[in-house]
């Protein structure tokens, strides 16, 4: 099966390539407009969340000349969010948290990916799952996980139930952290940090940090944000390690550093140099979001049920183990560095 990161697509350079590609790109462009509108009828559900799942629910019955343009999509609109992410988060901001914040994020980076990668061995789940699951759990959710994927080989069927559990997981965590929080004392600030630390998708982040204030709410974006900003270093880690591993079953050698890393990077020193105006920034947020929409239902659509179910308890299991290590570990760092 045919990883979504590595689709064989044609670019849109004439007018044949179009109209191979307008239908699976006039269902991207219905499923991405239905994946926002219920995100506005249910908020506490994102809109990517809708995205893969409306994928999932259509992906069958969907005939057969929409797939290329569906493929393109995932592939391309998956990138160049990447590229925009960079733009929500400055060094500036990374560095003010201070070291002992900043040191708290990577090692709870660090222990929840490796963790989740050992874990996933022990309840035989596949490399390309364990991979999908460690990553999303462990930085940023559904975009880290499509992030990810487009440097390695992975079945859809995979990387859709890894998108499924952070879902699943991210949303128990959104009742539980301001619970659990409030039952061991913590401040607002502790609660926002924590929250930013062990809770997967930035949208889960601010609902659960949400009860405890606005200043909560603020810290937790900021230390979710810098999360994010090591999906660079990690995507491009492994990247290296297939490279070192001979490429991929296609033969096919990933690069050193992805383009759209060093884009989301460049992003990054943009954002930094405080020249972009706020309206801007907004504007990027947004389409940010689109695009990961976009190549989320394009992912999900070629998704079949019954292999979807698959991963069945041990997959719950890896996600359980995922979710309850970034929890204990996130706490663990905050407590050592005196938060």
């Amino acid at each position: 099966m045919t990883a979504p990161g590595h689709f064989v697509g044609r670019s849109p350079d004439d007018a044949g390539a179009v109209r191979s590609l307008a239908p699976g790109l006039l269902v991207v462009a219905f499923g991405t407009a239905a994946a926002f509108c219920l995100n506005v009828l249910v908020p506490a559900v994102s809109a990517l969340t809708c995205a893969v799942v409306l994928g999932v629910a259509v992906g069958g019955r969907l005939p057969a000349r929409t797939r290329e343009g569906l493929d393109w999509a995932t592939r391309r609109f998956l990138r160049l969010g990447v590229v925009l992410l960079g733009l929500q988060l400055g060094l500036g901001e990374v560095f003010g948290l201070g070291a002992g914040r900043v040191l708290a994020v990577v090692v709870t980076v660090l222990v929840t990916f490796f963790g989740t990668l050992l874990f996933g061995r022990l309840v035989r789940v596949s490399r390309g799952f364990a991979l999908m699951v460690a990553t999303g759990f462990s930085i940023c959710g559904a975009s880290a996980i499509a992030a990810m994927d487009s440097v390695t080989e992975n079945d859809r069927e995979d990387v859709a139930t890894a998108v499924t559990l952070v879902t699943l997981y991210g949303s128990a965590a959104i009742a539980l952290v301001p619970f659990v929080g409030q039952a061991l004392g913590m401040s607002p600030e502790h609660l926002g940090a924590w929250a930013g630390l062990s809770v997967h998708e930035v949208a889960q982040v601010v609902a659960a940090a949400s009860p405890a204030g606005a200043g909560a709410v603020a810290v937790a974006v900021v230390i979710k944000l810098t999360r994010v900003v090591l999906l660079a270093p990690m995507v491009a880690g492994v990247s290296i390690v297939q490279r070192r591993r001979g490429g991929t079953a296609t033969g096919r050698r990933p690069p050193i550093v992805p383009l759209f890393v060093l884009g989301f990077l460049a992003m990054m020193l943009v954002r930094g140099s405080g020249l972009v105006p706020a309206t801007a920034l907004s504007a990027a947020e947004f389409v940010t979001t689109l695009l990961f929409a976009a190549a989320l239902f394009g992912l999900g659509s070629g998704v079949r049920v019954d292999a979807l179910l698959r991963a069945g308890r041990r997959g719950l299991a890896l996600g359980a183990v995922s979710t309850l290590l970034v929890a204990v570990v996130g706490y663990g760092a905050l407590a050592a560095v005196g938060v």
